[in-house]
């Protein structure tokens, strides 16, 4: 998930943080923005749904491989 967010966002995002946890937790923030949790949501996201989260907050960005 986290090369899925770095390949798409690299040139965007300043940092990106993964903070291991118990009990299956995931969550993604964008700044202080909770843009997915799987909380919240009751099942593990796909990675369209996690990039199309970010996406919403961070704006659409070029497509880096050039399809």
């Amino acid at each position: 998930m986290v090369q899925a967010i770095l390949g798409k966002f690299e040139h965007y995002i300043d940092s990106i943080t993964v903070i291991p946890s118990r009990g299956g937790v995931f969550e993604v923030m964008v700044g202080d923005e909770l843009v997915f949790s799987k909380k919240e949501l009751g099942r593990h996201a796909t990675i369209e749904e996690v990039l199309d989260s970010v996406d919403a907050v961070v704006g659409p960005v070029p497509n880096q491989q050039g399809d």
